[in-house]
């Protein structure tokens, strides 16, 4: 097997990995290979027009709903998000 190296790792994003871990009981290493699994599974069964489907997209949130606590408002979250998109994304809101 492979080992990989992955540079300037948000923190924040590693404690939810963490902490995602530690509810299924995996290791941290398990647990990324299993995010990422899913993730390129997605990605590779869905068709070429959609290559995230909706109902995963709800499956996933649904699955982290309540699991952060962040003190900003909905409208400075959703502002934050906009900010951070990249250009020539299609976003279907």
């Amino acid at each position: 097997m492979a080992n990989l190296t992955i540079r300037n790792f948000p923190e924040d994003l590693l404690e939810k990995l963490r902490h995602q871990a530690k509810a299924e009981k995996r290791s941290l290493n398990s647990e990324i290979l299993m995010v990422l699994e899913k993730c390129v599974d997605l990605y590779h069964t869905a068709n070429k027009d959609d290559p995230f489907p909706r109902e995963a997209q709800i499956e996933l949130w649904e699955k982290i709903a309540g699991e952060w606590d962040d003190r900003r408002s909905a409208e400075e979250i959703c502002a934050d998000l906009k900010a951070q998109r990249t250009a020539g994304r299609k976003v279907d809101l």
